[in-house]
């Protein structure tokens, strides 16, 4: 990865139904003021954009993946295995096995090609955006103290006793 302060994260997702899910990493990212880019990229039915985003990811400036996908969910493995750069992957929830499926096919990774595999759905997408900062943060000031802010007023949200 490049040593700058000008690399962003890039959401990309199977298909259009899971930006339901992805656009809250999205959100994420906003509230700590992380740049990104949000693309539609299927590793069954478009694997030549896949090949092409995966071949241009470094020239674009791209420090950390964070990939979505539902089903067998290819996506964030296959990506992981043509790019050097870090992936995250978010398993989507299935109609058909509520996302363990997604969630094994991330995380059953060979060794050799590794993908950080998060919770299955919203968590997992909010938590992956809060990753891929921390992983930004290691290269951008701005983003490491917008990073302790958002955990500093997170831990005050919490309150000392119940109402």
């Amino acid at each position: 990865m490049k040593k700058n302060s000008k690399l962003k994260v890039s959401i990309i997702m199977g298909s259009q139904s899971d930006f339901k899910v992805m656009k809250l990493a999205e959100k994420t990212l906003k509230k700590i003021g992380v740049s990104f880019e949000t693309k539609i990229i299927s590793a069954h039915r478009t694997p030549q954009r896949m090949y092409e985003y995966a071949a241009k990811v470094e020239q674009n400036n791209i420090g950390v993946i964070i990939a979505g996908a539902g089903g067998s969910a290819h996506l964030p493995g296959m990506v992981s295995a043509l790019t050097h750069v870090p992936v995250l992957g978010v398993p989507v929830e299935s109609k058909k096995l509520k996302g363990l499926d997604s969630l094994l096919s991330i995380a059953q990774m060979p060794k050799g090609i590794p993908v950080g595999t998060l919770a299955i759905g919203e968590d997992g997408a909010i938590n992956a955006a809060l990753l891929a900062a921390a992983i930004i943060a290691n290269n951008n000031s701005n983003v490491r103290k917008k990073l302790k802010n958002f955990r500093t007023s997170q831990a005050k949200s919490v309150k000392k006793s119940p109402k």
